[in-house]
């Protein structure tokens, strides 16, 4: 059962996303308050990179950024994303690719023609296993 569901029957559309020129300061505050660990940088709703809440927060604690730093400053530009006809296993699979480096990718950007359309997490892949145990 598990095996046969596809990303497009677990991942979040209504995606939370951020801009290049928004201030890095206001894109972890909309971190912070959606609970989310990641954003997507999009331009015209193409993916473009992606900020995640442990860069943004470590380097604000540690004042690496100075006052006016945009999100285009900091963003991860080598983003992973999946279609949303791949199977779960498929985006598992690039969600822990990392593993060895000790990185597991927690949100996956789910992409079509280069346009964001959802977004998958480890939590939404969390809840279809309890589902089916």
């Amino acid at each position: 059962m598990f095996k046969d569901l596809k990303v497009e029957d677990l991942m979040t559309t209504d995606v939370i996303t951020t801009v290049k020129d928004e201030d890095a300061v206001f894109a972890f505050e909309k971190l912070m308050k959606n609970k989310i660990s990641a954003l997507p940088v999009v331009d015209s709703n193409e993916l473009i990179g992606l900020v995640s809440a442990t860069d943004l927060g470590h380097n604000l604690v540690l004042d690496h950024y100075k006052l006016g730093t945009k999100v285009e400053n900091v963003m991860i530009t080598d983003v992973k994303s999946v279609s949303s006809k791949s199977s779960i296993q498929d985006a598992i699979n690039l969600m822990s690719e990392n593993i060895p480096d000790s990185t597991i990718f927690n949100q996956l950007p789910v992409v079509e023609g280069n346009k964001l359309i959802g977004i998958l997490s480890d939590g939404d892949i969390i809840r279809a296993i309890s589902d089916i145990l």
